[in-house]
């Protein structure tokens, strides 16, 4: 009877530790199409923070985006709340209905994502500079479209699956 209780409360924490998936969002409206929605000039409002959940850097950015056919260009010029600024130019390529690849300068490899419904899922490593060394952490990004102008967008960072911080970020189209 105890190892039958014990083998139970193995399985409710397993089941606990189910992942979502993009498909869980397939049914969610609107639905986002990035060509659409990445298409002319976006402005977005962001934070970092940290493991604990401090506010380490806040920022802003404009994003120019334009597609040809398949292939997108994200032009995104940030600049922090310390007066820096940085640019990252991704390269999205649509490879079916579901989806992207992408790929920017400080992006190790190729980032892949999958679109359903309202969300859309990046996966990729980023080469991040921090006090003079460059690390390579893992982005699990997810963003959620929640009207024709505003999409939500949060990113949980790791290294070597230690959570290190969030990056949260709210952006919107222009009219």
């Amino acid at each position: 009877m105890k190892k039958l209780a014990v083998v139970l409360a193995g399985l409710v924490g397993l089941a606990g530790c189910a992942s979502v998936e993009v498909a869980d969002y397939a049914a969610e409206k609107p639905e986002l199409d990035l060509a659409r929605y990445f298409n002319g000039t976006l402005d977005a409002d962001g934070m970092f923070q940290d493991r604990g959940g401090k506010v380490v850097k806040r920022f802003h950015v404009v994003i120019e985006a334009r597609w040809a056919g398949a292939v997108g260009t994200l032009d995104e010029r940030f600049t922090y709340s310390d007066g820096s600024t940085q640019r990252r130019v991704w390269t999205v390529t649509r490879k079916d209905a579901n989806h992207y690849t992408g790929r920017a300068d400080d992006v190790v490899g190729e980032a892949v994502g999958e679109a359903r419904g309202n969300a859309l899922r990046w996966r990729y490593v980023m080469a991040l500079p921090v006090d003079g060394k460059v690390y390579n952490v893992d982005f699990d990004d997810w963003m959620f479209l929640m009207d024709d102008r505003v999409m939500l967008n949060r990113s949980v960072m790791s290294k070597f699956g230690v959570r290190l911080g969030e990056v949260t970020l709210s952006f919107r189209k222009r009219e």
